[in-house]
């Protein structure tokens, strides 16, 4: 299986989880979805990424996103790690831990990197669409947590400049002042795209208020 590139339509998968079997594209159904793997079960860094992520479940929810996680363990062990993360991170882990013994979704997603560990997976992310595309992907080393501060800025990023004709600038954060697209020139459409005005610093840097604030 070739490396998933962005803008390429995220594999569908049946699998076992934490919640009985995942018909994936008909799981993730109109929403928005972030899918991340972990080597295995009762990892430390992992415990607390899967606590973090339940913590921010009504962040998840008020974005229109599900979270998915996946694991080589089967699904006892995962049900086993579950009450270690909810006693441990002080949460409530309601979202599904994909069981995947035979290596089937670590394949599809290309989770298996031979020089990092020719066994376990390693500790991906992947932001998905509601059209079932790979909009972004961050790869992270064994020793290093996630930050999900930066996987939320991603999807508002992503969710903000699907609708407006704008990009979001080195750590933008939402309500920050956001660039006009370069391809956008027509006088009369940017008056009524951006009533607020815009700062031209160089023809082509165009700084603006949020549009959808």
């Amino acid at each position: 299986m070739a490396t998933l590139r962005l803008g390429d339509t995220a594999p569908d998968f049946s699998q076992q989880s934490s919640l009985g079997t995942i018909d994936f594209h008909a799981w993730a159904g109109d929403d928005w979805v972030v899918l991340f793997s972990h080597p295995a079960d009762f990892t430390p860094v992992c415990t607390t990424e899967l606590g973090k992520t339940a913590a921010l479940s009504g962040a998840f929810a008020q974005r229109g996103v599900k979270p998915i996680a996946i694991s080589v363990d089967p699904v006892d062990k995962h049900r086993q790690w579950i009450a270690d993360i909810d006693e441990t991170q002080n949460t409530s882990v309601q979202f599904p831990i994909l069981a995947d013994a035979d290596r089937k979704v670590s394949t599809l997603y290309d989770l298996i990197h031979p020089n990092a560990s020719a066994t376990a997976t390693v500790r991906s992310v992947f932001i998905i669409d509601p059209k079932k595309v790979v909009r972004a992907t961050i790869t992270y080393p064994a020793s290093t947590g996630r930050n999900f501060d930066e996987i939320l800025r991603v999807i508002d990023s992503l969710q903000l400049t699907d609708s407006h004709k704008v990009a979001t600038p080195a750590n933008w954060q939402d309500g920050d002042d956001v660039v006009i697209l370069p391809s956008l020139q027509d006088r009369k459409e940017l008056a009524e795209r951006f009533p607020k005005g815009y700062t031209a610093v160089r023809p082509y840097l165009r700084i603006t208020p949020q549009p959808n604030r």
